[in-house]
């Protein structure tokens, strides 16, 4: 990020395909939306270009670029006037009933990704970045401006409403 920032912007591209594919994991998560994650992800290389000048390097480059990814799906979600209800995502992600759905697996990834769109975008931004996204504490600390305990701390609750919320969706409930 160094040489972009100081000018040499043909190195954007290595960027971009280094980690494109995680933000557009984070944003598939976080949005639930495919054609919106590939807009967001353009988005954000956008504004890594127009702000490379921000980039002071004291901060890994991920934490830098995780918070211009949360400002850029704020400002989607803004700008479009509004957020997806629960039961519009849920639709989506609704199993469906295909031989492949029959797989227990599948299943079990389906419900889950919906008990994900059904808790907080706080708790489910936590849970993106620390399961899915492979983040250390420390790194989604700085991205969210918070220390490491508190993290830990929406971690903790963040799972206990995703394991809730996948009960109510399967009926199961193990100890």
């Amino acid at each position: 990020m160094a040489h972009v920032r100081d000018g040499n912007v043909t190195m954007l591209g290595e960027l971009f395909e280094r980690y494109s594919d995680k933000l557009f994991g984070f944003f598939v998560r976080y949005t639930n939306r495919r054609d919106a994650s590939e807009d967001l992800v353009q988005e954000v290389f956008l504004r890594i270009l127009k702000y490379r000048q921000t980039f002071r390097g004291e901060a890994p480059f991920a934490a830098w670029m995780y918070q211009l990814a949360r400002n850029a799906a704020n400002d989607h979600f803004k700008k479009s006037k509004k957020e997806f209800s629960i039961d519009e995502l849920s639709e989506q992600n609704e199993p469906r009933n295909t031989m492949d759905d029959i797989l227990h697996g599948q299943e079990q990834s389906s419900n889950l990704q919906i008990a994900l769109s059904k808790i907080a975008p706080d708790k489910r931004e936590v849970l993106i970045l620390s399961r899915f996204q492979d983040m250390k504490y420390e790194e989604i600390g700085e991205i969210l401006a918070c220390p490491v305990g508190t993290i830990k701390a929406r971690v903790h609750y963040a799972l206990k409403d995703l394991r809730e919320e996948y009960f109510k969706l399967t009926g199961e409930r193990t100890k």
